[in-house]
């Protein structure tokens, strides 16, 4: 595997405790640049990756000719404007999610990115877990017999005024931040896209806090219905369950596996579980790192696209017009 350089724009949090990291221990990574104009942010960065080098601002990273790939974790609203200068600036990007705030903004993004000839995607990065993949198979393969519903639910509480998640000129609110696991979860499992969709949402100084979502999706199996909560203001909770005819798949940490807990998938058939699946220790990080290098240097497949990013922003924004 070749090895490329990345360099990160911004000392965000995240950046820090996960990606950073992801990027420093993935096989073909190499962990070069830090964008960040205070030296006091860039020394956590620096302890586990001392060869780092630091830029002081995100234009002059850009114009480093030794980066090869741009992670950005910047806010929401910062996402399409960054992601294509760096595709302008000639490299690759991987940015996180949501990329847009709506889908037409998407459109742009593909432009830039064919236009470019570089590869550009969305950090989603559960469809690099074997969990995930793992339930998408069984689905596939009928191990529920004819899937009927899905159920979503993902919550953590964070009341802070002061976080970006709960502010709206940064994009905040829980579909943002974490609606995009709940509907691109079912999408990519299930190979699924929504028909008729309801909203109840509510709202704090100008950002969801929870949103409940009922309705169908089309999938490849033909339809079922669908429920989705999601909340930055209830107790942390995480939980898919696609059931069928003739069985259920229970995700019990799909999203933050190894933070929240472990990963496990159970397949019940007659009532009893059938199989467990456990994931102890999988970065789902390193693994989403690593299959970006395998894409742009060998040209192996990515699980997850700039147009795959534009369904799930699709499926946002039907449900904001959804709102009852």
């Amino acid at each position: 595997m070749s090895v490329l350089n990345w360099g990160i724009l911004g000392a965000a949090k995240f950046a820090r405790e996960h990606m950073g990291r992801a990027i420093h221990a993935a096989e073909g990574a190499r962990l070069a640049a830090l964008a960040t104009s205070s030296a006091e942010k860039a020394k956590p960065f620096k302890a586990f990756a001392p060869d780092l080098q630091i830029h002081d601002s995100y234009e002059a990273l850009l114009a480093d000719p030794m980066i090869d790939v741009v992670y950005i974790p910047l806010p929401n609203t910062l996402h399409v404007d960054w992601t294509k200068k760096a595709l302008a600036a000639g490299k690759h990007v991987l940015t996180e999610k949501p990329i847009a705030m709506k889908a037409a903004e998407i459109d742009g993004l593909i432009a830039a990115r064919d236009a470019a000839g570089r590869f550009a995607t969305e950090a989603y990065m559960i469809v690099h877990h074997h969990q995930w993949q793992l339930t998408r198979r069984w689905i596939d393969e009928g191990r529920i017999g004819e899937l009927r519903h899905a159920d979503v639910a993902f919550s953590f509480n964070n009341p802070d005024p002061g976080n970006i998640r709960n502010k709206p000129e940064t994009g905040g609110g829980s579909i943002p931040d974490i609606g995009v696991y709940a509907y691109s979860c079912v999408r990519y499992a299930a190979r699924a896209e929504p028909g008729t969709l309801r909203a109840v949402i509510e709202r704090e100084n100008g950002v969801d806090v929870f949103a409940q979502v009922t309705g169908e999706m089309n999938g490849a199996q033909g339809r079922f219905s669908y429920a989705a909560m999601t909340s930055t203001r209830l107790h942390p909770r995480q939980e898919v369950v696609f059931q069928g005819s003739e069985g259920l798949i229970r995700l019990t940490c799909p999203f933050n596996a190894n933070v929240f807990d472990q990963a496990e998938v159970t397949l019940y058939r007659k009532g009893e579980p059938d199989l467990v699946q456990r994931f102890p220790g999988v970065n789902q990080y390193v693994l989403q790192v690593e299959s970006f290098v395998r894409h742009v240097t060998e040209g192996a497949d990515y699980p997850w696209t700039l147009e795959d990013a534009r369904g799930t922003q699709a499926m946002i924004d039907k449900v904001y017009a959804s709102e009852l």
